[in-house]
């Protein structure tokens, strides 16, 4: 491979790789056989052609066929091979396919009666893998023993495509890597000047992160749908070349498959082709690539298309604010059928939209739970694309079934059981109405309102008046983790107790009082029954479940705190125990122990610590909300691929699902909404912001500004926090009017609030109407339109 840089000069040198061409392979001798231990019945494959998975076809000499054994994950796996005389062998090599190589083998000749030890290799990784023995041997039996196999979407199989009767090292195929600096998404583009005039194939490899960057993807469509397991792109490059868009589908035939779109960071380019795809593409040759560019799908955010913004004093909650918000622009896109989830997500009713996906890489679905947080980032930062959030609540309830369940998203026709995503259904739906107004939205909608509030929640609901997982053959629900996980849940009762009080907002907003009413009474109702329930007094926190191991988890107990359900001496012991039992260098586990699965105690949802960050902030934590941040987002900003926020982190900070991890997950974006709503403190209190409140918590931040875009024009707000003064200025727009809660700074003597030159509060009473002091804030309320200037400072 020559001049790898010129790829970051279109137009001038180009990037050449040369591969020679391989020398015949080794045969067995005519008359050769092979038995194995256990071999896969036969199929169509997944090309729809007839195959067979029987030993023999590892000593064919077609690479194209395979022997793969029947006994998933079950070792040892064993292919014998006998000739039909005694032959000298110098060793062997093993070729497989990147469906999963085996990873430890070990090699045995027959001699003088016995079986005796040849080779053994452990942590293979290599497609050809050459077995050189210590000295030739003499035999007319070799044996090959699998102990271990690499794990793939097709599943961890022992598959041998050939064994040769020599060791045969391959000739390394070179491979340019090129890296876009953060990840993106959309249809890869490949300028090719010129080729060899044999077809030669190349093969791309993306990857999210360095880590997982191998000869094969992190994660295909294809791999995912089919089981096929190519685990690259490939294309044929004609001699003349060609601008190549890597789209789905193949090129020739059904030879030589591209996957399409891709949500990556780091391609690798490797002159290679699959023997599969002989002879439309050879694996040698000549490759000249003049450019390599990518065509973006995604939202695309500029310094113009920013309707809302965010700076502070601290520049590092600048950048994770920023990052989220590129992260969430990564998965708002266009619903198209050749990229969304394979597990029949796709939706006629949904193809062309503008939605809110889950992932950049994957899923590529709308799902309702991530809305709760991406949907919010999206109303912050990029209003104007608002439509995508709405395109998704509103299809999901037009797939509302018979008896009120509304579907977390569009997979598995609309059919993935999970329990608790209705229940984000209608707290997403209240979040669309509160930020955009959209009444049309909510008269539409509220038949399916009322049939999950009042059919299908009731049908799962105890004699206790909580929600038990089980009841109505709800048992093999999921949730948004899929945890095993039944009976009274903390957080879906707490979650129960939110989504009422949002269908009741609606219901007013709508004039429905008495659904107002009894939804309202009823989320009174499920609240006692939590805190009756479900707290753990010995431990100061709420169960995660009401049956099984004792634990206690991050969900129920943020989520309790943030919709009411706790008080405030519950919710600052429920904190307490977080700290002491949740507490990790990259964030807050989402459990405080392991009962539910190994590793519990070690994993970080960003999803699941968004409401925990809020419940801080919320309860006068400023200091401990950006402690937690700062460890969640600044781990996450830290570690390749940076920027993005990632779907899940694991022990130590690893990717919690290894290389299938999504590094640009819309719903781990919650410290946007964070910052803006908690730490600046300005939030919509009425649909489309029809009233508003600007509440601070600053904690040890010096100053901050930004926008909230509203339908009525932008509502700014900017403060500062210095020196015993605090100084807050809130610019409304017209038709709006708000509340102002100055945060009061700590002081041994009085201080006084102003507005401009009038006094609003002397320091021990207000001196106008609407002024009342509230905790560690004096709250102004009855603010129109225009600019307001409150100041805070001590007496002196």
């Amino acid at each position: 491979m020559t001049r790898p840089d010129a790829l970051l000069q279109p137009g001038g040198p180009v990037t050449v790789l040369r591969r020679p061409q391989s020398t015949a392979a080794p045969r067995w001798p005519e008359g050769t056989t092979a038995e194995a231990s256990s071999a896969h019945a036969g199929n169509n494959g997944n090309d729809g052609k007839p195959r067979t998975y029987v030993a023999s076809n590892a000593v064919d000499g077609d690479p194209d066929t395979f022997w793969n054994d029947d006994t998933l994950a079950a070792y040892p796996d064993t292919l014998t091979i006998t000739l039909p005389a005694a032959a000298t062998l110098p060793g062997l090599t093993l070729i497989s396919n990147s469906d999963g190589v085996p990873v430890d083998f070990t090699v045995d000749t027959w001699q003088d009666g016995a079986w005796r030890s040849a080779a053994s290799v452990t942590g293979n990784s290599a497609v050809q893998r050459a077995v050189p023995f210590d000295t030739p041997v003499s035999t007319d039996k070799v044996r090959i023993t699998v102990t271990a196999d690499q794990e793939t979407p097709a599943g961890t199989f022992t598959r041998v495509n050939e064994v040769w009767p020599q060791p045969v090292e391959p000739v390394e195929a070179p491979s340019v890597t090129v890296d876009f600096g953060k990840v993106v998404v959309g249809f890869p583009r490949v300028r090719f000047t010129s080729a060899s005039d044999n077809r030669p194939g190349v093969r791309l490899a993306f990857s999210e992160t360095r880590q997982f960057l191998t000869d094969r993807s992190d994660f295909t469509r294809n791999d995912q749908s089919d089981g096929t397991s190519r685990g690259t792109d490939q294309f044929a490059v004609p001699a003349g070349g060609a601008d190549w868009k890597d789209v789905k589908g193949f090129q020739a035939g059904d030879q030589v498959y591209a996957d399409g779109l891709h949500g990556f960071r780091y391609v690798k380019i490797t002159l290679d082709a699959l023997a599969s795809d002989a002879p439309a593409a050879q694996p040698w040759g000549t490759v000249s690539i003049d450019a390599v560019s990518l065509e973006f799908t995604a939202y695309l955010g500029t310094p113009d298309t920013f309707r809302g913004w965010f700076l502070c004093s601290d520049d590092d909650l600048n950048r994770y604010w920023y990052g989220a918000a590129y992260t969430n622009e990564l998965v708002t896109d266009t619903f198209r059928q050749d990229d969304v989830d394979p597990r029949d997500a796709w939706s006629a009713t949904l193809e062309g939209q503008l939605v809110l996906q889950d992932g950049a890489k994957r899923d590529r679905d709308p799902y309702v739970g991530d809305l709760a947080v991406s949907a919010r980032t999206l109303y912050l930062t990029h209003d104007d694309a608002a439509e995508a959030a709405r395109n998704v609540l509103a299809d999901l309830a037009e797939h509302q079934r018979a008896d009120g369940w509304i579907p977390p998203a569009s997979i598995n026709n609309y059919t993935l059981p999970l329990f608790d995503y209705p229940l984000w259904w209608v707290t997403c739906s209240w979040d669309y109405v509160l930020y955009t107004g959209d009444r049309a939205y909510a008269t539409g909608y509220y038949p399916q309102l009322l049939k999950v509030l009042d059919t299908w929640y009731p049908s799962v609901t105890d004699d206790a008046g909580l929600l038990s997982k089980g009841l109505a053959d709800t048992g093999g629900y999921g949730d948004y983790a899929f945890l095993d996980r039944t009976g009274r849940i903390t957080y879906y009762n707490a979650n129960y107790v939110q989504a009422l009080r949002d269908a009741a907002a609606i219901a007013r907003f709508l004039g429905h009082g008495a659904d107002a009413d009894r939804w309202s009474a009823r989320a009174d109702d499920v609240a006692k029954a939590v805190n009756t329930h479900l707290w753990d007094a010995a431990a100061g926190a709420y169960l995660d479940s009401g049956t099984g191991p004792v634990r206690h988890a991050q969900d129920g107990n943020a989520i309790a705190i943030t919709a009411g359900v706790a008080d405030s001496e519950r919710a600052a012991s429920a904190l307490a125990h977080l700290d002491a039992t949740t507490r990790l260098r990259y964030g807050n586990a989402f459990m405080d122990n392991d009962t539910i699965f190994g590793g519990a105690s070690q994993r970080v949802y960003a999803f699941t610590s968004y409401p925990e960050i809020v419940a801080r902030f919320e309860t006068g934590r400023a200091d401990s909300a950006l402690d937690q941040i700062r460890r969640t987002y600044g781990w996450m900003d830290s570690h390749d691929p940076g920027i993005t926020n990632w779907e899940g982190i694991g022990p130590n900070g690893s990717l919690y699902e290894d290389a299938y991890t999504s590094m640009a997950h819309g719903w781990s974006t919650g410290v946007l909404p964070a910052l803006t709503h908690q730490l600046l403190g300005a939030r919509p209190t009425a649909p489309g912001y029809a009233s508003w409140e600007v509440r601070p918590h600053p904690g040890p931040v010096a100053w901050a500004q930004g926008r909230l875009p509203t339908p009525h024009g932008p509502l700014d707000v900017r403060w500062t926090n210095q020196g015993g003064t605090f100084s807050l200025t809130v610019r409304a727009p017209r038709g709006t009017s708000g509340t102002v809660a100055v945060p009061l700074p700590a002081s041994d003597g009085r201080v006084t609030v102003r507005a401009g030159h009038r006094t609003l509060w002397d320091g021990h009473r207000a001196t106008v109407p609407g002024v009342t002091r509230d905790g560690d804030h004096l709250t102004v309320t009855g603010l129109g339109a225009g600019s307001h200037t409150l100041t805070a400072a001590r007496a002196r």
